[in-house]
């Protein structure tokens, strides 16, 4: 039953972000939006009452560091520079998501080794950085992420 609620609410995230693109009509995007959804259940479970804890803040668990090599985007009306645009964004789920593709638009490369750029590879980016994404996942990590793929996989 847990695991259905995990999916169920990465298909949520993903069908809110999809409603976005669509509105926004940005469908060109390097990240789709299940693929956000199955990193953002494998990083947090997609949980929206997440804020900032230690250095990691949001639903996607991002750093400072990412924000900025992302770009620094922010909410509208926001100023990079201004005290609180990093956690402000980072903490909104559209914002966030700007953010994590922000970053993979940076260091989009094939950290599996398997010849292709895809949702794998953007899975390990998120969790191992640009620098060093060929890394094994932590289990935990894998695992949610794994299942949300195959759920997304077979119904499809």
């Amino acid at each position: 039953m847990i695991r259905a609620k995990q999916v169920v609410s990465a298909l949520s995230l993903a069908l809110i972000l999809a409603a976005v693109v669509i509105i926004d009509g940005q469908d060109n995007q390097i990240v789709s939006e299940v693929c956000l959804g199955c990193i953002c259940n494998a990083v947090s479970n997609c949980n929206r009452t997440l804020t900032c804890s230690g250095d990691v803040c949001g639903i996607f668990r991002i750093t400072w560091a990412y924000w900025s090599d992302a770009g620094k985007p922010v909410l509208d009306q926001d100023d990079p520079s201004s005290p609180g645009a990093y956690s402000r964004c980072v903490n909104e789920p559209f914002c966030a998501a700007a953010t994590v593709r922000g970053y993979m638009a940076r260091f989009r490369q094939d950290c599996n080794g398997d010849g292709v750029i895809n949702c794998d590879d953007y899975a390990r980016l998120h969790l191992l950085g640009g620098y060093g994404c060929g890394g094994g996942l932590t289990p935990l990590y894998q695992q949610r992420y794994q299942e949300c793929r195959s759920q997304f996989n077979e119904n499809s």
